[in-house]
């Protein structure tokens, strides 16, 4: 399926590595043409070669940290006008309650939610002018199942997905949509420690890890295995295109599952 993506603007967060690299790739595959954002200039630059490793197309890099209001700028003046947004960056920890200090959560906030609404702020005006754009939040399924350790991660990501469907709300009777993508547990740098960092062996094998993960931690789960990457940038590509029109104002997650969708 043609996703009609081809001379369309995209402009990624946090697309160094992860999801956020795996949907920049995804979106220059379908043609367009992609800024990424990162504070190391140095897996900025691997990033981009990455891209134009296995895509090919035409890949930005802007040096900037969008969890700032400084970096925001920075990001702006680079690239005043995008015709499709996604909020990727964010951070996650394991902190009991107790231990989660005012600074922890303001950085989350900062990271997570803040980035965010900077850049949204900025875009869309433009979007409604032009009538048409699209802007994604990459939330978490924590948003709505809240893990006990992670109470300070989550509540990012609800905050994202009330952000998000707010400003769907904005975009009423427009071609401009905003929606949140909730993945579960996706395989990523990191992960791997993190999961060893909640077993009951940290040194079992780690397909032993992830399935007690599974069984204790995510037992809601339906696919029971960790999201891949590339099946969290499919869905985005989807949402970022023409061919979504009519998907305003949801919430999706990437195991299955749709909340408060509007068309």
């Amino acid at each position: 399926m043609d996703l009609q993506l081809t001379a369309k603007t995209a402009l990624i967060t946090g697309a160094t590595a992860g999801i956020g690299l795996e949907i920049a790739r995804t979106l220059a595959g379908e043609g367009a043409r992609v800024i990424i954002t990162g504070r190391d200039r140095k897996k900025l630059d691997s990033a981009i070669a990455d891209i134009k490793a296995s895509a090919g197309s035409d890949i930005i890099g802007v040096l900037a940290d969008a969890a700032s209001a400084e970096g925001a700028a920075i990001i702006a003046r680079a690239e005043p006008s995008v015709d499709i947004l996604v909020n990727n960056l964010g951070i996650y920890e394991s902190k009991a309650f107790g231990d989660i200090t005012d600074t922890d959560w303001s950085h989350l906030f900062d990271v997570n939610v803040m980035s965010g609404v900077r850049l949204s702020r900025t875009y869309l005006p433009g979007m409604l002018e032009r009538n048409w754009g699209r802007i994604i939040f990459i939330s978490s399924e924590s948003a709505l199942a809240i893990p006990q350790d992670m109470i300070h991660y989550a509540t990012t990501k609800t905050a994202q997905i009330s952000i998000a469907r707010g400003l769907a709300q904005l975009t009423r009777g427009t071609n401009v949509t905003v929606n949140s993508v909730l993945p579960g547990p996706t395989r990523s740098e990191g992960i791997e420690a993190f999961l060893r960092s909640q077993a009951n062996d940290p040194s079992a094998p780690i397909k032993q890890i992830e399935a007690e993960f599974f069984a204790t931690a995510r037992s809601a789960s339906i696919l029971q295995r960790m999201v891949e990457a590339e099946e969290v940038a499919n869905l985005v590509a989807y949402l970022a295109s023409p061919r979504s029109s009519a998907t305003n104002g949801a919430a999706l997650r990437a195991e299955g599952g749709l909340v408060n969708t509007i068309a």
